[in-house]
């Protein structure tokens, strides 16, 4: 195992909105697998362009570079263009030909930027459309039939536009009564309920009957449906599930949830990345030596630093102690993912300008002329999530 592979496994941030000596000399040292790209990261079309290519050319290997669009107020490029409208009003909207189209833009959108990720679509189901947990707004369905539909439309538009795509909040999120970005939320449910709701949403997205890499079902395949959507990647929560983790232990480090129930129960052959580490629910909680050992032992194939960019120096150093055969498990399959991805397109602000006037009709369609120039507020007092 060589050194300078070992940063393949880590998704960090970025400072600003370009690369300064000092970060460019971290990235090139530590050489991460990806970044993501926040608010703080956008200016202008022709300055975020740029600061993608900058990070590619100090990439020994192509990186994965992503983003939140998901729609609404989760939509990082809105403070350059248009607010897609979220999937909450799409949802309402009931009509899967907005939806297919919100994917296809979406796609192309990031194309342009040089993404080849987008950390959407959100699978969890909306139990309550007022949760004061991070999810308002944000889910594509109050059943399972409506999300699998829905955020299907979305995700298999949004790929043939050639851009990755990556389910969350496994194992579902929606039952959650308190934010992860602040604390640990302990979510009350049974492993009947779970599999009733939320995990029969993510089952359906992991290609388990579809994919010649992954087992065929206890039927053999022969009933199977001929064609499900499946996601590329998936986004592990900071949530404790009693049901599933009797000691407190969020999602994202346990290695039952990880690699028990979606590696192995579940057949998924994905990415598997942490949701981000700088949340509150993990800070309160674990030191950074303990969360990378933690995580990457339970089966993340990436773990997700955005705000504490610094530290990944220091994660690249705990990488490197943690046992050979769980770094090689993780940079086989990032490794695998990467050969998936997509190149940028020739960058034009003219082919920007393009998209984006897509992106305003279909938000008139969705929610008409007057709705549509009304803006989801910056409400970061209830969830940083959308203004980080």
């Amino acid at each position: 195992m060589k050194s300078e592979s070992l940063g393949q496994l880590i998704l960090c941030g970025v400072p600003g909105k370009t690369l300064d000596p000092k970060t460019a000399e971290l990235f090139r040292r530590v050489q991460p697998g990806g970044f993501i790209l926040f608010g703080r990261n956008i200016e202008t079309p022709p300055q975020l362009r740029k600061l993608i290519d900058d990070l590619r050319d100090l990439s020994a290997v192509e990186p994965i570079v992503t983003i939140d669009q998901e729609g609404g107020r989760v939509s990082r490029l809105r403070l350059i263009g248009s607010e897609p409208p979220n999937a909450q009003q799409l949802r309402d909207k009931d009509n899967v030909d907005l939806i297919r189209r919100h994917g296809d833009i979406t796609g192309r959108l990031l194309r342009v930027f040089g993404f080849n990720l987008d950390l959407c679509p959100v699978l969890d189901i909306s139990f309550d459309d007022n949760a004061d947990n991070s999810l308002r707004g944000r889910c594509y369905g109050k059943t399972v039939k409506q999300v699998v539909r829905n955020a299907g439309a979305f995700n298999d538009a949004m790929r043939k536009q050639g851009i990755a795509s990556c389910g969350k909040h496994f194992p579902g999120y929606s039952a959650a009564k308190s934010d992860a970005h602040y604390e640990l939320p302990r979510i009350e449910r049974t492993r009947e309920e779970l599999d009733q709701n939320e995990l029969a949403v993510f089952r359906k997205f992991t290609g388990r009957d579809v994919s010649p890499k992954r087992p065929k079902n206890s039927t053999g395949g022969s009933e199977s449906p001929p064609y499900q959507s499946v996601v590329d990647s998936m986004m592990i929560c900071h949530g404790w599930y009693p049901c599933l983790e009797a000691e407190k232990t969020p999602a994202s480090l346990s290695k039952r949830i990880i690699t028990g129930l979606l590696r192995k129960e579940f057949g998924f052959d994905g990415l598997i990345m942490t949701d981000d580490l700088d949340m509150g629910a993990i800070l309160n909680g674990y030191g950074l030596e303990d969360t990378i050992r933690l995580a990457i032992g339970a089966g993340n194939d990436l773990v997700m630093i955005c705000h504490r960019i610094p530290e990944v120096a220091n994660v690249h150093k705990i990488l490197a102690k943690l046992p050979k055969k769980e770094i090689d498990r993780g940079l086989a399959s990032v490794a695998r993912f990467k050969k998936t991805i997509s190149p940028p397109t020739k960058f034009s602000e003219a082919a920007f300008r393009k998209i984006d006037s897509e992106i305003w009709d279909l938000r008139v369609a969705t929610l008409g002329e007057e709705k549509a120039k009304q803006r989801s507020a910056e409400d970061g007092k209830r969830s940083p999530v959308e203004v980080y």
